[in-house]
């Protein structure tokens, strides 16, 4: 006889089993839900493994029965259930980025489970939630929008794994800020001041910016062997992000994010002139490197940004506002929104993505009126 098995216990007219194992008696039955399910504990008596047995038979004769599973749930907290969404939340089919695991994780942290850390999963009600929300962040609406949105998330997928009946997140609007920073993009001749107020090694960057709506991290991972000048595009394939860790290389922010991107004719010179005084011969030299040749830290940047910015007399735009005043510039030229979201690489409306492509060649047409558009604001002498 194996280790740990024994005897079985299945008299004629009972209800379950009991078998006698070396360290003590298990109990088993088959529930209605035609699955066998154990007793939490072996019992040192086959008396207590049948009392055990009896009071599970009695709860399903009276209809009072619970899957043992549905009992952990309930004891499930929200702590323990959140830990595990994100060591296993997946976006498109992949988990989620560095960056993005850190932020959830200081919302939970700072902001959430505080209030819901301890509580049972199944325990957490729309009051709760409401209390909650009425006196968390009140003076940081966007930040406070993205915890709400958060705790929402976690709770609705805990509905799907069936861990909970009702999301009790059901504040209207709640998940959504209005914006406190209003953007007034910059003109282009407040785009042209900034640029040539920048130190030159960083000067190409304020134009690459604004001009093809790159996003930071986008611009500080791109290498000379992204800038393909006989095609007049940047191919954007990778960017960079700033984690607990340090700097690390990933993909773009989403699968729109890679893509390649026409290069208005008017920054040609301006992009071979960088490439010769300031960049590495090698393929994987970066574009806009670090003092030290590392990659370059947005305090470094936005330090000699603001200085520029005050050349402009802007000191209210910030260095995204960059990628916002070419998304106005582009719209300018009349391209449709599918257009538009090809060239910034937004992955939503997703409807509209969904139905919508851009032309072939239209990013081109794009490109030549952008400096059209720059051309037009040159003051003749």
């Amino acid at each position: 006889m194996a280790r740990g098995t024994g005897r079985k216990d299945r008299a004629p007219g009972t209800f379950g089993s009991v078998d006698k194992l070396a360290t003590g008696y298990r109990a088993r039955y088959f529930g209605p839900d035609g699955r066998r399910h154990k007793a939490p504990v072996l019992f040192l008596t086959k008396t207590d493994a049948r009392a055990w047995l009896a009071q599970r038979h009695s709860e399903i004769v009276a209809q009072q029965w619970t899957p043992p599973q549905a009992i952990e749930v309930h004891k499930t907290t929200f702590t323990e259930y959140a830990d595990q969404w994100l060591l296993t939340r997946q976006v498109a089919g992949r988990p989620l980025k560095d960056r993005t695991r850190e932020h959830y994780q200081a919302l939970l942290d700072d902001h959430i489970t505080a209030t819901f850390g301890a509580l049972p999963l199944a325990s957490i009600t729309a009051d709760d939630v409401r209390q909650w929300y009425a006196r968390t962040l009140t003076d940081k609406p966007t930040m406070r929008s993205h915890a709400y949105g958060l705790l929402r998330t976690i709770l609705a997928t805990a509905v799907s794994d069936g861990k909970i009946s009702v999301n009790p997140c059901s504040i209207r609007g709640a998940g959504t800020a209005k914006r406190v920073h209003k953007v007034r993009p910059a003109t282009v001749g407040e785009i042209g001041t900034i640029a040539d107020a920048m130190p030159a090694q960083w000067s190409l960057m304020v134009l690459l910016a604004a001009w093809l709506a790159m996003r930071f991290g986008e611009l500080t991972e791109l290498r000379r062997k992204d800038i393909d000048l006989s095609a007049e595009v940047v191919r954007v394939r990778r960017a960079v992000v700033r984690t607990d860790d340090g700097f690390k290389v990933t993909s773009p922010k989403s699968d729109a994010g890679i893509r390649d991107i026409a290069i208005p004719p008017h920054l040609i010179p301006a992009i071979e002139a960088h490439l010769s005084k300031h960049v590495g011969s090698k393929p994987d030299s970066l574009l806009f490197p670090a003092v030290g040749g590392a990659h370059l830290a947005p305090a470094t940047l936005y330090r000699r940004f603001y200085a520029a910015r005050a050349k402009a007399k802007r000191d209210d735009l910030r260095w995204h506002d960059l990628r916002h005043s070419g998304a106005v510039l582009a719209a300018a030229t009349g391209a449709t929104l599918a257009e538009l979201m090809a060239r910034l690489g937004h992955s939503t409306p997703q409807a509209a993505m969904r139905y919508q492509h851009a032309a072939q060649g239209r990013d081109r047409q794009i490109a030549k009126l952008l400096s059209a558009i720059a051309q037009a604001d040159t003051p003749t002498t």
